[in-house]
C-alpha cells in the first residue's frame, strides 16, 4: 500500500476479532511512532503497551465510555508524554510530538491489516489521573493518546473527507 492509500483508506475501527497481533508487527507499530519529527528530536514520548485483557478492560474504564472498544482490542498502546525529555525552552511540544508518534502508528497499523481507533485522552485531566494512577506512572510521564489495535471485525465504509469550505487560499475567506 502507497502512503497515500494508506492516509486515504485508513478509518477508526472499534470492533475487532478476537486474534493476537505478532510481536513483529507491533515492534513495526512502535518504531512508526519513533520515526515520527519531534521538537529539537528530543524524542519526548514512550508508549505502554498493554495486551492484558484484565488491564485493558481497567484501562478502559479509566478513559471513560469512548474507550470501550479498548475491551475487546487484541493490543492497547497509552502514548505517554515524557516531560523529563521535553524541549526545555518550549517543553508543550511533546503534545505535538506524542501526536504525531499516535497518527504514525495507527497508520502503520493499518498498512499492516490492523483496525486502530484513538480513545481520546490528553487533556482530559480526569481521564489523564485515572490512567496515571491505575498504571503507577511517574508525574513526568503524562497520558496522551490511548489507542486500540486490533484486525477489525467488519469491513467498515469509507467517505470522502475534503470539505471545500474548510480551505482558504493566501487569505481568510
Amino acid at each position: 500500500m502507497d502512503a497515500l492509500e494508506n492516509i486515504m483508506t485508513r478509518r477508526s475501527v472499534r470492533s475487532f476479532l478476537d486474534k493476537e497481533i505478532p510481536e513483529a508487527d507491533v515492534r513495526t507499530i512502535l518504531e512508526a511512532g519513533m520515526r515520527g519529527p519531534s521538537a529539537v528530536n528530543a524524542r519526548d514520548w514512550s508508549f505502554l503497551v498493554v495486551r492484558s485483557r484484565e488491564a485493558l478492560e481497567k484501562m478502559a474504564e479509566a478513559n471513560g465510555r469512548p474507550a470501550q472498544p479498548l475491551k475487546k482490542a487484541a493490543l492497547g498502546i497509552l502514548v505517554l508524554g515524557d516531560l523529563s525529555r521535553a524541549f526545555s525552552r518550549v517543553p508543550d511540544y511533546w503534545i505535538i510530538d506524542a501526536a504525531i508518534a499516535a497518527e504514525n502508528m495507527v497508520l502503520a497499523a493499518h498498512a499492516l491489516g490492523i483496525g486502530s481507533v484513538g480513545l481520546g485522552t490528553w487533556p482530559q485531566t480526569e481521564r489523564v489521573d485515572a490512567l496515571r494512577s491505575l498504571l503507577g506512572l511517574p508525574e513526568t510521564a503524562v497520558p496522551h493518546s490511548l489507542l486500540a489495535f486490533g484486525y477489525p471485525a467488519d469491513e467498515g465504509a469509507n467517505r470522502g473527507f475534503y470539505e471545500e469550505d474548510r480551505v482558504h487560499f493566501e487569505k481568510w475567506q
